[in-house]
């Protein structure tokens, strides 16, 4: 029953996934295209825990908080870049 669950999960944020790729390409301004990048983080971070969930481990845990912690620098990053024109001040 959980396998079916997990292939659920996977289908699913696979989706969202492909959504947030959809809306890079086509959002209208760059705070959209912002905003996907940090909503495909979310799912790419999903993804990893699900798939750690699948294969019983615990690195991908670990990578996942690492993806984590670079997602939320680099949406920062971004957004001062677009608010400021620079990121260093």
């Amino acid at each position: 029953m959980i396998s079916v669950a997990l292939m659920i999960a996977f289908a699913c944020f696979g989706l969202g996934l492909l959504f947030c790729l959809w809306r890079i390409v086509i959002g209208p301004d760059a705070s959209d295209r912002i905003l996907a990048l940090d909503t495909m983080v979310i799912n790419m971070i999903a993804l990893l825990i699900v798939y750690g969930i699948w294969k019983g481990t615990a690195v991908y845990f670990e990578a996942s908080m690492l993806i984590a912690m670079v997602g939320f620098v680099s949406t920062v990053a971004y957004c001062r870049f677009v608010l400021r024109g620079d990121i260093i001040e």
